[in-house]
């Protein structure tokens, strides 16, 4: 385990946070369940039934782990009707209210998380991005005053990385906004610089990706880049960031010094913004694969409670991070 990820259990160690795991029914959650029970990260709930989990895996050790199983749970009654308050505007009715939380985890798990009962909610490992995301901007909602809800990964290169200069990176957005506008686009920048300052306890200098440099090409994606950049300057001055400019320019020194000399961020960057999923999810996956990178995430910005996305290739240390990075959200 990466000393980066040993520092952030022992800062969510420290918390006494109660994170829900919505797939209790998969091998690599009831794994993660384990860790972090063992290790004093978080508490932890685990939504499945506790029978069938114990006979599935009985390779795992789940003393000291809760679980609640939606089909029998006493609070199965009154989140149908929190879901039903919270939807019926929309042409929820009851009877569909209790169907979902009875068959939905990621729901169930989210509204146990509106009601108070849990401080956060790890999903992803089985149900897909837009099933979490689903769950999460119907029942929790993005919080006050943020305009766009996204995501970001914590990257954690390996020690012989010829660039490292910081213990992670933040990548963003990798997992929600397809084709983010101009305006969109600050407003990643502003969660994942807030992100890098609270997960990673850096002081974030953030590049705004592009194929271009300082103007180095002239299309229409390049100036919605530079647009969101001079907004993200002008609304948010105390955000050190730069743009746009390409991957090699914003992390390696003499590519910085060449194509863009005037830079605070050039060579330095640790948080990368994408110009839209397309770059977002391929760069994470190539830094993950090709680069033996550690991808935590995606972890989920700007939402009113802490609720995170896994990527199905994940492993039972992925989740155990993600679920630690969640404790730390719920501290906020």
């Amino acid at each position: 385990m990466s000393q980066f990820v040993e520092e952030l259990n022992s800062r969510a160690s420290k918390l006494g946070k109660t994170i829900a795991l919505a797939e209790g029914f998969d091998a690599r959650v009831a794994k993660a369940a384990e860790m972090l029970t063992k290790k004093g990260v978080c508490k932890v709930l685990l939504i499945g039934n506790e029978q069938e989990a114990k006979a599935q895996f009985p390779d795992v050790d789940f003393t000291g782990v809760s679980f609640d199983d939606p089909k029998t749970s006493a609070n199965t009654q009154a989140y149908a009707q929190t879901l039903y308050e919270l939807r019926k505007a929309k042409g929820m009715t009851l009877e569909q209210a209790t169907q979902i939380v009875t068959t939905n985890n990621m729901f169930y798990a989210c509204v146990a998380l509106k009601r108070g009962d849990v401080d956060g909610v790890v999903g992803g490992a089985v149900f897909s991005s837009a099933d979490v995301s689903r769950a999460a901007f119907q029942v929790i909602k993005a919080a006050p005053g943020i305009g766009s809800v996204s995501s970001c990964f914590v990257m954690v290169p390996p020690e012989e990385f010829k660039y490292k200069k910081y213990p992670a990176y933040i990548f963003s957005d990798c997992a929600v906004i397809p084709y983010p506008t101009d305006a969109q686009l600050k407003d990643i920048v502003v969660a994942a610089a807030d992100s890098a300052k609270k997960i990673c306890h850096m002081e974030p200098k953030v590049a705004m990706l592009s194929f271009s440099t300082k103007g180095s090409a002239k299309h229409e994606a390049v100036e919605k880049v530079q647009s969101a950049c001079a907004m993200v300057k002008d609304e948010y001055p105390d955000i050190c960031v730069d743009g746009e400019m390409q991957l090699d320019a914003s992390l390696v020194d003499a590519v910085a010094r060449q194509k863009a000399g005037d830079s605070s961020v050039a060579g330095q960057a640790n948080v990368l913004v994408f110009p839209n999923l397309d770059a977002g999810n391929i760069g994470y996956k190539i830094a993950q694969r090709f680069g033996n990178c550690m991808a935590i995430g995606p972890i989920m910005q700007g939402l009113a409670l802490p609720v995170n996305d896994l990527s199905r290739g994940c492993v039972a240390e992925d989740i155990a991070a993600v679920a630690a990075i969640t404790a730390l959200q719920a501290a906020k």
